[in-house]
């Protein structure tokens, strides 16, 4: 009777591992829930789907539910009124509302510049025939509307005066509105601009052959970090790893792709694959040589930013931490 009763109970107790494979029985505790939010749903944004369909979010104690959200600048506003933990904030949003009073900060830049693109239809062959145009962003404040206002003003334009910014949602909101004629051009990133150009449209200009800008921040509150810093940590371990997963495992990662953006072109998912697979960084410490166009951009409306520094809006303590505990190394050595 004794053994059979081990017996049970074991198949019981592997019955659950299998059910809740990173359940309280691993992690001595519950799991942590959090609101990760998704300003747009593409492949910049793909590790945080990455994360979650590897299940490193429970691996590190954290149950996540992912919301996606349009713009920066929506989400900023879901950031601060706590609706979200952690989400990818633009740089020049966070800043803007740091001064404003707000307590959002960076703890990593996962990119050293932005894959992103404005498109436009095929009779707009120059900058100045932007004048008088409707362009497509995400949202005001968004890191679409960020891009196409800071490049503008570098070819001279005005881009209060000269264009009219329109917010149109996702990549493939965007890509409908310039189709359908609704819009003369679209800002995107990939592979929302490998579609466009399949269509017929053009690339009036690279954005990340025109900014230095780093992208793809992990951004929070300060509250939130003096709240439950562990909560945080465990995020950044999970994502980080979310980011090794991705490089290192390519049928992974094209998986992933497929299935969040619902693409079946192989050609666009493979190219898409192979400029993000290169373009994340294994450490992203937060760039602060790289915030100068940020702040240039912020400047045109709150000039006192250049009484700060880029420190005071960022905080490298967790990337630093995981790079010299050796956590981050390992994660490359398998």
């Amino acid at each position: 009777m004794a053994a059979r009763s081990v017996r049970l109970f074991l198949g019981i107790f592997f019955s659950m591992s299998l059910a809740f494979p990173f359940s309280a029985f691993s992690q001595g505790k519950p799991f942590k829930k959090i609101h990760v939010g998704v300003p747009s749903v593409s492949v910049a944004n793909i590790i945080i789907y990455v994360t979650k369909e590897a299940r490193l979010y429970e691996k590190y104690g954290l149950d996540a539910e992912v919301i996606a959200i349009n713009g920066s600048g929506i989400a900023s506003k879901a950031l601060i009124g706590g609706n979200l933990d952690i989400v990818p904030v633009a740089t020049p949003t966070v800043i803007a509302a740091d001064l404003a009073g707000s307590d959002m900060v960076i703890l990593a830049h996962t990119m050293p510049g932005v894959v992103h693109a404005l498109m436009v239809k095929p009779e707009i062959k120059r900058v100045e025939d932007l004048k008088g145009k409707k362009i497509a962003v995400s949202s005001l404040g968004s890191l679409t509307d960020f891009l196409v206002r800071a490049i503008a003003k570098k070819k001279r334009l005005n881009p209060d005066r000269d264009l009219t910014l329109i917010q149109t949602g996702s990549d493939s909101d965007r890509i409908v509105a310039l189709k359908s004629g609704v819009v003369d051009g679209a800002a995107m990133s990939h592979p929302g601009y490998g579609r466009a150009k399949k269509m017929g449209f053009t690339m009036l200009w690279d954005s990340a052959k025109e900014l230095d800008y780093p992208w793809m921040e992990i951004t929070t509150r300060r509250a939130n970090i003096k709240a439950d810093r562990e909560t945080i940590m465990n995020y950044m371990k999970a994502h980080l790893e979310g980011i090794a997963r991705f490089k290192k495992d390519r049928d992974f990662g094209i998986k992933v792709i497929k299935k969040t953006l619902r693409i079946d072109d192989d050609e666009l998912i493979n190219e898409s694959y192979d400029i993000f697979s290169k373009m994340f960084l294994p450490t992203p410490y937060p760039n602060l040589a790289g915030m100068k166009v940020s702040f240039e951009y912020v400047a045109a409306t709150r000039p006192d930013v250049w009484k700060h520094k880029p420190e005071e809006f960022a905080d490298s303590s967790f990337v630093e931490e995981l790079d010299k505990s050796g956590f981050i190394k390992k994660l490359y050595e398998k």
